[in-house]
This record gives structure tokens, sequence and C-alpha cells, in this order.
């Protein structure tokens, strides 16, 4: 294989944009058609690029280069017009118009109807939000706003397969209606991912604007459909051909205020791992007035929990109980977090614990990037997009449910589901307590179906191994195994003698027979159970998605595609010694659509 400099020798600076494509490409973002008419409309070859050939590293190094550096030195490209393919409306600024105009808007017509053409698929989700048209990338910017929760996301309108930020709407975090496109690009190629920030009486868009920098929107609308970008320009530029590299990345921003000033973090990394590699990064900007920023440094003090390779791509920053949290990606290691406490003399985070919200490979059919804020109580309020396993018709990727994040003790994260989704439950089944013999599987035969909810609690003995099995055909030719080890975890929590850690797993071998499911291992985590306290259970299960939250304080989810329609039992089944059950309650979801 070609070393990355020589190879980047070799390829156009337009080139180099093509390559980003080939990453989204890669990645699902794009299909094959759509991704060679988006190169064929910047006029530019795509390299001949293979994953034989070059490493996943090696692509995401490209992508990198061009969103640091912009236009390599002599291979300046002349100015572009970037304005996109899809029509813009402008809204009235009072609610009851705002909803008057909807009512006919063409654009969302279009939406509705191709929401109403994917309800056929038997995969989609029907109580997990998924956008309404097309691909599905990162979610960006969520926050509350004059009563509603808005969310946005990285969307590819067909007629226009550049990343616009989608929108959509909700007054409990679960129940969601879809907006019209927000934010479109020009003078930025792409509308890649960010943060939001409720300023009085203004919402703050910063988002990283591809050939651009870092963008700034500011819209005060009740559904936030206007915005307007600060200077009509990058607020942090991407440096011009021929200026020095600057010490920062300019990438995936997010912003939040202190005091007089405007904080801007933008993602990357920095060379200063074991040897010289590199390790995640990110890097601090200030303004007064969201148009010029100034550099201060890097923003993590002491120890990252970073890996070789990580990068901090998609960061929130927020305050969580009396300490903060960045939440972040990494594009080889999925959705993370940092604990730890913001020093506000010095700009620096202080960081004492990490952790995983994805804990396996970010592809296939893994938890990507997230979506945070304040929930308004001391918590935050959390969300990620998932990635595809499967080739489907016209959509790809789907939303988690959303999550409650809290402080359960100084180092310690609370994960709980967040919104209304009590309110989905319908059909109520319970299994009353229950002995689970040894080396048995036992069906629950009054419980099936492949939109539901699990609740359950359960005596787990640290020598015992306990199955979950859903989406199981009753010949068991398909089944997805939630699979709990009793006291076989990695210990992270309290001293000995005061509880025990439980490592579980997803495992989705026999999930599916459809052969072009890409196979995943299995997805382990850990959690901590103190003393005397029963595994604690909410599995969500959602036709190709399920989440397990464990005891308020692990989470997990992963893909699946279930290939036949009988596929939705449930069962379960205890390894070596008879299990109690104490309880288990399912419920029959409705569809938020």
């Amino acid at each position: 294989m070609m070393k990355p400099l020589v190879l980047l020798s070799a390829v156009r600076r337009t080139d180099l944009q093509a390559v980003m494509d080939l990453l989204r490409w890669e990645r699902g973002a794009l299909t094959a058609q759509a991704g060679a008419a988006l190169a064929k409309s910047r006029g530019v070859r795509a390299p001949r690029l293979h994953r034989t050939a070059v490493s996943d590293f090696v692509l995401y190094g490209f992508a990198m280069i061009l969103a640091a550096t912009g236009p390599l030195a002599g291979a300046e490209s002349p100015p572009r017009d970037f304005t996109s393919k899809v029509p813009q409306y402008k809204f009235s600024r009072t609610l009851e118009a705002q909803e008057q105009e909807l009512r006919t808007n063409p654009l969302l017509q279009r939406m509705n109807e191709s929401r109403r053409k994917l309800a056929a698929d038997p995969l989609r989700p029907i109580y997990h939000y998924v956008n309404p048209e097309g691909k599905l990338n990162d979610p960006n910017g969520l926050c509350f706003w004059q009563g509603r929760w808005h969310l946005f996301y990285q969307a590819y309108p067909p007629e226009d397969p550049r990343q616009h930020w989608g929108h959509t709407v909700s007054d409990d975090l679960i129940n969601w209606r879809d907006l019209p496109l927000a934010i479109y690009p020009n003078p930025e190629d792409m509308v890649f991912s960010g943060s939001t920030l409720v300023d009085g009486n203004r919402v703050i868009a910063m988002y990283h604007g591809v050939a651009a920098g870092t963008m700034v929107a500011l819209s005060s609308d009740p559904l936030l459909l206007n915005w307007e970008k600060v200077t009509g320009n990058a607020v942090i530029p991407l440096p011009k051909p021929g200026d020095p590299s600057p010490p920062y990345t300019i990438f995936d921003p997010c912003i939040w205020k202190q005091g007089e000033y405007y904080y801007a973090l933008t993602a990357g990394r920095s060379p200063k791992g074991p040897g010289g590699k590199s390790v995640r990064a990110h890097f601090l900007h200030r303004s007064r007035d969201l148009a010029k920023w100034e550099y201060l440094h890097e923003f993590i003090d002491g120890y990252d929990f970073s890996r070789v390779g990580d990068d901090g791509a998609c960061p929130y920053f927020w305050p969580i109980g009396d300490r903060h949290i960045l939440l972040h990606f990494t594009h080889r290691r999925g959705a993370k977090w940092l604990l730890g406490d913001y020093d506000t003399q010095r700009n620096k985070f202080v960081v004492t614990n990490g952790g995983d919200f994805n804990h396996g490979p970010v592809s296939p059919s893994g938890v990507h990037a997230p979506s945070a804020t304040p929930d308004g109580r001391g918590g935050v309020i959390a969300l990620f997009n998932m990635n595809a396993g499967k080739p489907t018709r016209g959509w790809n990727q789907i939303m988690t449910l959303p999550q409650r994040l809290t402080l359960l003790d100084r180092d310690e994260l609370g994960i709980e589901p967040a919104g209304a989704i009590e309110s989905l439950r319908q059909e109520h089944q319970r299994v009353a307590p229950l002995t689970l013999p040894a080396n048995q599987e036992v069906v629950l035969d009054k419980i099936s179906g492949n939109a539901l909810e699990l609740a359950a609690e359960i005596e787990l003995k640290e020598s015992s191994t306990l199955e979950l099995n859903v989406l199981r055909s009753p010949g068991r030719e398909e089944y997805t195994r939630i699979v709990f080890y009793g006291g076989s975890g990695f210990r992270r929590g309290p001293p000995a003698g005061q509880g025990s850690a439980t490592r579980f797993c997803i495992d989705t071998s026999y999930s599916s027979l459809s052969p072009d499911v890409r196979p995943r291992a299995p997805e382990t985590a850990d959690v901590f159970l103190p003393a005397n306290e029963p595994l604690k259970l909410r599995v969500f299960v959602d036709r190709s998605v399920v989440e397990v939250f464990a005891n308020g304080r692990q989470f997990a989810a992963v893909r699946v595609y279930p290939s036949r329609s009988d596929s939705v039992g449930v069962s379960l089944r205890s390894q070596g010694t008879e299990t109690q059950v104490r309880s288990l309650d399912a419920w029959q979801m409705k569809s938020i659509y």
C-alpha cells in the first residue's frame, strides 16, 4: 500500500473532496448512483481507491486533511457557487402563520409522501426517529426552544445529495414531526456536524462548513425555520493556500457561553500519543460577538481516555450535576463520554473518567455520533444515529431513543431512556415471578412482537449466565441473544464486597438468514451491580434495532435484520444454575408516525 503522503502528492485538491465523498459512500451515506452524480456535478474525478488498497485510516486522513487545511498550496480551485438545488422557503415569524404555511409547503409535502411509501418496509422502525427521505447521518444541534425539542441532522435531499441540515420537532422527545430543511450549503460546500446554543431570544447554530470552515447561523422564530449566517462566511476560516498550518483543527464544532465570551470547541487529533502517534484532541476558541474568534489552546487537561488513532468529532460540552461532560465521536470506536471539571480560570477541562456509548465497531450496525443538550434539571439529553448493516431501499440509518444522562456519583454516569416513551405502550403482558430451570430454554408464549418494550427484574447470581432472546423464530432459525454473565465484567465501581461487575452482550450472529447482512461481533459492555441489587433491564425492540438499558448505568444497542415474518418470539434461558425472575413486563409499542 502506498504511504499516505506519497499518495496525497498524486491527488489534486478537487480530488480530495471526492475522497471525502468516497468515505461517505463507503459508510453507506451515499448510494453509488448518488455518489457518482455528486462527483460529476463538481467536475472532479474520484481517485481509484479501494478498501483492499487503502485503509479506512488513510481515507479518513484525507478527509481530515481537507477539513483542516483546505486547498493545498499551488492547487487552488476557482471560487464556486455551492448554492443548493433544493428549493428554499422563507417563513413568517409567528407560530400561527408558520403552521399555516407548513400545511401547503411543497418540500414538506414531498417528505410526507416519501415517509408514507417507506413505511411499507418491514425493517423500518416505527417508534425510533427515521428521517422522511433518503440517507441519514449525524444528529446535530439538539435543543429545547419555546417549549419544543428540536433535532437537526445531516440529510441528503435527492436533487442535491450533499449534506444539508434536516429538521424535526417534538413536544416530548418521542413523537417527532418533520419540518423543512433548516440550513443549506453556500458558501460552504456541505453542511457538516455542529451544535446549537439557546442564547436568550435566539438560537445559535455552529457547524463545520466543508471547504469554508466554522460557520455560525442564527434563528429566533417559533419553529426555527429561518436561519441567517453570521457574516455570510466562515467565522473561523480554513487557511488559504500558502498560509502556514494553524495549531488547531477546524472540524465539527460545538458552542457554549461562559461570562462575556462564547466558546467554540473544534475536533481533531494531536500527535501527542506514544511515539508521536495521533490521539484525540479538542481545540478552544473564544469570541465576544460570534464574528471574530481567537484561538486559545487545547482544551483537555491531563489523561483523556483516548487511544491511538482516535479523533474527537461531534463534541458536545455541557454541565451535568456539579461537573461537566464532553460527549464526542471517534471514527474508529464510535460515541464516547468524558466526565470532569471545567476550570474556567484556565479554560481547561480536567477529565477524571471516561466511557463508551458504542461497545464495538462503528460500522456495520453500530452506534455512531451524539447530539446532546441540557435538560434544565441538571441532566443532559442525548441521542445518536446508528449505522446500517444491510442495504435498504430509500433509507439507511436511524436514531436511537433519547437518553437522560445524570451523575450517580462523582465519576459514575447514569443512563436512562428519556422522553414520553411510556406513552407508546399498549397490550400489556406480565410474567409472574418465575424460576428458570438450569439449562433449559423457556419460551414466553404470551409475549411476542417486533416492536416491543420489555422491563425485567432478575436475581442474577455471580456464577450464572442468563440469556434473553428476542426476534426469535419458532424453530430458532433466527434470534438475537442478549446474554448476561454474572460477576464476570471488568470492575470500575466500588471496591470488592460492595457489588459486582456483570458483562453483557448483544449477539446478532443468528439474527438474520439474509445473505446481504454484514456480520458484526457481539456488542459487549459491563454494568456494575451494587450488592443485593437485582439486574434491572429495559429492552427496546423496534424491527431492525435492539436497545438495552441496564440498571440505569449502562446502554448498548445494535441494528438487526430478521428475514422471517415469524421472528417475533421471546425466550429466556439460565445456564448452569436456576435463576429467579422477579418480574417481566412487556408492551406492544405504537407507531409515532
